[in-house]
C-alpha cells in the first residue's frame, strides 16, 4: 500500500487563488503562497489528505510557459516559501504534487535565449524540436520551431534529446531535495514521448518511497500510460465527462458503462487503474455550473468518492462556487478566493458538509480504497454498486430522479449496515437490504462492524436547503481587454493558452437542430477523431459514441478533450 492509494486530493490553481497579476514583470518578489498556509486546516478539515498545486515555477504568465524550473515564481514567492509550505502540509498529514510542464517551455528559458542569441552555434540547438534557422515566426526570431498547439510562445522540447531528459530529470532530483514534494502531475501527458516518460518513471522510482507520477490524458486506452514502466495514474477525463452529462440526461447507463470499460481496462482488479477522478478543475467549468439540476451536486459527488479510482475536489468547489468558461478568459474558472468568506462552511454550507462527510466515510471505509467492484442495480435514474475487500464492505445508492426510491440489493454476509451521510440503519433480510433512497441524493452503506459505527459523527444533509440559501460564488466579471490565456491575440505580447486547456469552438442551437442527425453524426464522427489521436479505438469505445445521440452530451464531450 502507498499513501496514493488512500489520497482525497484537493487541486489548488495558485495563480488564481492568490490574484495574482495575470502577467510576470519578474520584479519584485511577493509572498502570495504564504495566504494559501490557512487552507492546509480547511483541507485537512473536509477530509482531504493530498494537494495537487501548480502550477508555480517562474513563467510568463499562466504559469505553463516555463522561464525556470528551479525557482518559485516571483508573483508567489521565493523557494524558501515552498519548502515551507510543504513541510507545514506534510505536519497536517497531507502529501503534496505539483505541476510539471515538461513537454514545452516558454520563450524566456535560459536553452531559448541562448537559440536566440547564438543561433547554429548554441549549445542548445537541439534541445527544441525542428529548429529550422531559413524559416521566422512572428516575433522575427530568424528561425522557425515547432511548438505547442500552434502558440510559439510554448516551444516543444525535443524530448529524445538524452540532455534534454538529463535536464528535466535533475528538475525532479531537485524538486525532492529542495521542497521535499511526493509527486509531480505531468503536464500534456497524452503527447510525451514514451521513453521520456520512462526515464522520469525511472526517477521517480529513485528519489523517494511512493513517489507518484501522475499524467493528463484526455481519452484513449489510459493503459498505456498507467503500468509498471510509465506513470502510476492518469487524468480520468472519461468519467469526468460520464459524471455530469449521466446526470444531465437522467443516464446513469452512460456512467455505468464507463466504469466498467474503465474497470476492464485494468483487468478486472481494483489496483488495475487508479485513475485520477474528478468533477471539475482548472481547465473545465465549474460542475455545479454545468448540472442542469442543481441538486444533482450531491449525487455526483458520492460518485466521485466511492467509484474506483482516486478522487480530487477542485478548489471551491466544495462551497458550490460557480465557474463558466469565458471567449478570453478562464478566470472565472480560477477564481481568487478569501477563506475568511467561507468561515464555518463545514457548518453552515451543505454543500462542504456533504464533501467533509465524503471524506471522513472515504478516510473511515478501506473498501472504498482498495474493493473490487460490482454493479448491483442499474435503471437511467437509479444505480446501486458494491466495494468489497476480504474483511470490508461499501454499497453506494444514488438516484437521480426528483422523486425517492426503494431499491433492494445483495449485501453479501453483514447483518447490519449504517447509511454512512444520514445515520441510518438497515437490517439484511436473506443476504439483502432493502433501503429507500431520497430525491436527488444518495448513501454510502458500511457494514456496523466497521468504521460506519461513529454514526454520532454522521450529518443529515439537505442540499434543497443549500441550493435555495447558499449563493454561488463567482469572481467579479470585467470586459476582456483582449484575448489572454486561451486565444493569443496577434501581437507578440499576447500570452498564449496553456497546455491543458481545451479550445473546441461549440456553437448554441435550439432544441431542433440538437436532433437533426446530420448535426449527431459530425458530432460522434469529431469525437472518434479526436479519441484516435490519443491511441487506438476499439470497436467498443467507437459504439459508446455511436449510442450517445444526445446532442448537449456530445457537446460536452467534445468539450471536454
Amino acid at each position: 500500500m502507498a499513501w496514493y492509494d488512500e489520497a482525497i486530493f484537493y487541486h489548488i490553481y495558485p495563480f488564481g487563488l492568490t490574484n495574482s497579476p495575470k502577467e510576470n514583470n519578474y520584479g519584485e518578489v511577493e509572498h502570495r503562497l504564504n495566504t494559501v498556509l490557512p487552507w492546509i486546516s480547511h483541507i485537512k478539515e473536509i477530509g482531504c489528505n493530498a494537494i495537487y498545486i501548480g502550477p508555480l515555477f517562474e513563467s510568463v504568465g499562466h504559469g505553463y510557459e516555463t522561464t525556470d524550473y528551479k525557482k518559485l515564481d516571483c508573483r508567489l514567492g521565493d523557494n524558501k516559501d515552498l519548502t515551507n509550505f510543504v513541510a507545514e502540509c506534510h505536519k497536517a498529514g497531507i502529501t503534496v504534487i505539483l505541476d510539471g510542464v515538461f513537454n514545452h517551455t516558454g520563450r524566456d528559458f535560459f536553452a531559448f535565449k541562448d537559440l536566440q542569441q547564438n543561433r547554429e552555434n548554441s549549445p542548445y540547438k537541439d534541445w527544441y524540436c525542428n529548429v529550422n534557422f531559413g524559416g521566422n515566426n512572428e516575433y522575427n526570431d530568424g528561425f522557425s520551431y515547432e511548438n505547442w498547439g500552434g502558440y510559439n510562445l510554448l516551444v516543444k522540447l525535443n524530448q529524445k534529446n538524452p540532455a534534454v531528459r538529463d535536464y528535466i530529470c535533475d528538475v525532479i532530483r531537485f524538486w525532492v531535495d529542495e521542497y521535499d514534494i511526493d509527486g509531480i502531475r505531468l503536464d500534456a501527458a497524452d503527447v510525451l514521448d514514451f521513453e521520456y516518460m520512462s526515464a522520469l518513471r525511472q526517477v521517480a522510482n529513485e528519489v523517494k518511497a511512493d513517489f507518484w507520477l501522475m499524467g493528463e490524458v484526455i481519452h484513449g486506452d489510459y493503459s498505456r500510460w498507467v503500468n509498471e514502466g510509465t506513470l502510476h495514474s492518469v487524468t480520468n477525463y472519461q468519467l469526468h465527462k460520464a459524471l455530469f452529462s449521466g446526470h444531465n440526461d437522467h443516464n446513469y447507463f452512460e456512467i455505468a458503462h464507463t466504469v466498467k470499460r474503465l474497470y476492464e481496462m485494468g483487468g478486472n482488479k481494483p489496483d488495475g487503474l487508479k485513475l485520477y477522478n474528478f468533477v471539475d478543475n482548472h481547465d473545465v467549468e465549474r460542475i455545479y455550473t454545468k448540472l442542469s439540476n442543481k441538486a444533482h451536486f450531491a449525487p455526483v459527488h458520492i460518485l466521485l468518492y466511492t467509484l474506483p479510482g482516486i478522487p480530487s475536489l477542485y478548489y471551491g468547489s466544495e462551497f458550490g462556487i460557480e465557474g463558466k468558461k469565458e471567449q478570453f478568459s478562464d478566470d472565472s474558472l480560477r477564481p481568487a478566493l478569501s477563506l475568511e468568506d467561507f468561515k464555518d462552511a463545514v457548518k453552515t454550507n451543505s454543500f462542504t458538509a456533504l464533501i467533509a462527510a465524503l471524506g471522513r466515510t472515504r478516510q473511515q471505509s478501506k473498501a472504498l480504497s482498495y474493493g473490487d467492484y460490482q454493479e448491483l442495480v442499474l435503471t437511467n435514474r437509479q444505480y446501486a454498486f458494491s466495494r468489497n475487500t476480504a474483511d470490508d464492505c461499501a454499497i453506494v445508492t444514488v438516484n437521480n430522479d426528483d422523486n425517492p426510491c426503494t431499491l433492494t440489493v445483495g449485501c453479501g454476509n453483514y447483518s447490519t449496515f449504517v447509511g454512512a451521510l444520514s445515520g441510518q440503519k438497515v437490517t439484511a433480510n436473506n443476504g439483502t437490504i432493502t433501503v429507500t433512497v431520497d430525491a436527488n441524493s444518495g448513501e454510502i452503506w458500511l457494514p456496523e462492524t466497521s468504521g460506519s459505527k461513529t454514526t454520532d459523527k454522521a450529518v443529515k444533509l439537505n442540499v434543497a436547503d443549500a441550493i435555495a440559501g447558499t449563493k454561488a460564488v463567482a469572481p467579479e466579471k470585467t470586459a476582456p481587454k483582449k484575448p489572454t490565456d486561451e486565444t493569443p491575440a496577434p501581437d507578440t505580447k499576447a500570452m498564449a493558452p496553456d497546455s491543458t486547456t481545451a479550445r473546441v469552438p461549440v456553437e448554441h442551437h435550439n432544441d431542433n437542430d440538437a436532433f437533426e442527425q446530420g448535426k449527431i453524426a459530425g458530432l460522434q464522427a469529431a469525437i472518434i477523431a479526436r479519441m484516435e489521436k490519443n491511441g487506438p479505438v476499439t470497436e467498443q469505445m467507437k459504439n459508446d459514441v455511436y449510442n450517445n445521440t444526445h446532442y448537449d452530451s456530445l457537446i460536452n464531450w467534445i468539450k471536454s478533450f
